[in-house]
């Protein structure tokens, strides 16, 4: 009951402040991601999941080289906001869903990105787990752990505990750490 006590606060509070959301969060959103794509040595990506899409600013950046584009996220309102931002790309698709229990089969994503969600879950040890779960076996992952919440040997030692191979880990300049991960070989 804790668990769903905190997902419906965190979900009430996107719902209450989709409107706005891009006016205060997307310059450091909009930054992060490009940390994390500075990292991808890719032209063209396969199938990609945004877990909490947000408003779905990284559409903008790859919707166009993706094969397709998932963006998940448990607030309704925000959804509405992503959809404006995904009408003019035929590949990306919106689905209402937990990130805890996403409905997705295994190891189905090139790539996924969990971005500004990890501090937002009641287990964020579930929540990576559950990202590691849809991930290819070949498959990279993008997480941001908040600095406030995640002190970089404890966001490092984090993701270790929970079997990610860490590529490469950014934050200077940012609100979060970026890692890119990759499944053990």
């Amino acid at each position: 009951m804790k668990e769903w006590t905190k997902k419906s606060r965190t979900m009430r509070r996107y719902n209450l402040t989709a409107h706005i959301y891009d006016m205060q969060y997307a310059e450091e959103q909009n930054a992060k991601i490009e940390a994390a794509l500075e990292s991808l040595d890719v032209e063209k990506y396969g199938s990609m999941l945004d877990v909490g899409c947000g408003t779905g600013l990284l559409f903008d950046y790859v919707a166009e080289k993706t094969e397709e584009l998932i963006g998940l996220d448990t607030s309704r309102k925000i959804l509405l906001q992503a959809k404006k931002r995904s009408e003019r790309f035929a590949n990306t698709h919106l689905i209402l869903a937990d990130a805890d229990n996403m409905p997705f089969e295994d190891c189905v994503f090139n790539y996924v990105f969990a971005m500004t969600i990890i501090q937002n879950m009641p287990n964020p040890e579930k929540t990576v787990d559950e990202v590691k779960r849809v991930a290819k076996k070949t498959g990279v992952m993008v997480i941001t752990g908040l600095k406030k919440k995640f002190p970089f040997e404890v966001f490092e030692d984090f993701l270790r505990k929970l079997s990610l191979n860490v590529i490469e880990i950014k934050g200077e300049n940012l609100k979060c750490h970026v890692a890119v991960c990759s499944k053990p070989p």
